[in-house]
């Protein structure tokens, strides 16, 4: 199934997000903070003025090292996190602008599956209530339906109807992992935020939820926001990948020409860090250095204390992200 390009799903400009922000010390902890008696609120920089666009049935892919905001920004696409500054609108509509009634059929249209699949539920549920509840209580079914619905979402999740009646620790990983699917596709989502959804699951496991994935998208038109540290993974399954540093979009492109061009350095040290079975080297290039705290970001480029190439002005100025290749967007000052 192809994107359509002509509307997209979900749109972020210029989104922001901090947690711990000065401005919410209260007026005696500000004025203990003048006399010196207290030390000012640290604030943690999770994503920096993001731009992105996730057109409907597409699949978008993103990628970076732990601590570079991916989890952060995937929460605020499915409504779980405010954004701090910037806007996010979902089918053209300013989140901003909603009321109450219209935010919550916007929050029922995108959900998120979380990494691991035996914290994401209540273990003191039956698989029924979970996977049925908030259908339920939106009016997508009634009592009379009920058992009939949750069945339906447990078979197109791969799951038998006959285990509805069992507890999440009655199950294996990768079935717990089909009960938060099935549990994501009863409201009837447009968009599925998946945050490691697969990395806590054994390898032959991944593959078949990877195909269960798949096999959603073209049978219900779904869209999704599929957040990994495995880039091979994201290369099979995504059409175009978003990579981030340090709470910054720095790369972005369509799957094929990222793997095959990528353009910026962090997105090239990346790739180069892919285990691939060439007996002919040996050799493995990781990363120089350590993601720098969030609570004090580098100035200029984030990237530059760790990139080989940096320069004075990498130290300086915030590089624009800008287009540098039909549909190919870097945030690097070498293109200049």
């Amino acid at each position: 199934m192809r994107a359509d390009h002509s509307s997209p799903i979900v749109e972020l400009q210029k989104v922001s997000k901090t947690f711990g922000k000065a401005a919410d010390n209260t007026a005696a902890q500000r004025l203990l903070q003048r006399l010196h008696l207290a030390r000012p609120k640290p604030v943690t920089h999770a994503v920096d003025r993001v731009d992105l666009r996730i057109q409907r049935g597409e699949v978008v892919g993103l990628v970076g090292e732990s601590g570079c905001g991916k989890s952060t920004l995937g929460r605020m696409v499915a409504g779980l996190l405010p954004v701090s500054s910037g806007t996010a609108s979902v089918n053209g509509k300013p989140l901003d602008s909603l009321s109450i009634a219209e935010r919550q059929a916007v929050r029922l249209q995108i959900q998120m599956i979380f990494q691991d699949p035996s914290a994401s539920l209540n273990p003191r549920l039956r698989v029924d209530r979970i996977v049925g509840e908030g259908a339920l209580l939106h009016g997508l079914t009634d009592k009379a339906g009920f058992d009939d619905y949750v069945s339906a979402q447990l078979q197109r999740a791969g799951l038998s109807p006959q285990l509805r009646q069992r507890y999440p620790h009655q199950f294996s990983g990768g079935q717990r992992q089909r009960i938060g699917i099935a549990r994501a596709l009863a409201v009837q989502p447009q968009l599925l935020v998946c945050d490691e959804s697969v990395a806590a699951l054994d390898v032959s496991i991944q593959a078949q939820i990877l195909n269960l994935f798949m096999d959603l998208r073209d049978e219900l038109g779904l869209t999704y926001l599929f957040i990994s540290h495995d880039l091979g993974v994201v290369e099979h399954l995504c059409d175009r990948v978003v990579v981030m540093y340090l709470g910054r979009v720095v790369e972005s492109a369509a799957v094929d020409d990222l793997f095959a061009r990528a353009n910026h350095p962090y997105t090239q040290a990346l790739l180069a860090q892919i285990p691939r079975f060439d007996v002919r080297s040996t050799r493995y290039d990781a990363i120089q250095g350590e993601i720098p705290s969030p609570l004090n970001p580098p100035a200029g480029c984030h990237f530059h204390p760790r990139c080989p190439h940096a320069t004075a002005r990498c130290r300086e100025e915030v590089p624009t992200l800008r287009e540098v290749a039909p549909n190919h967007l870097s945030a690097c000052h070498l293109n200049d």
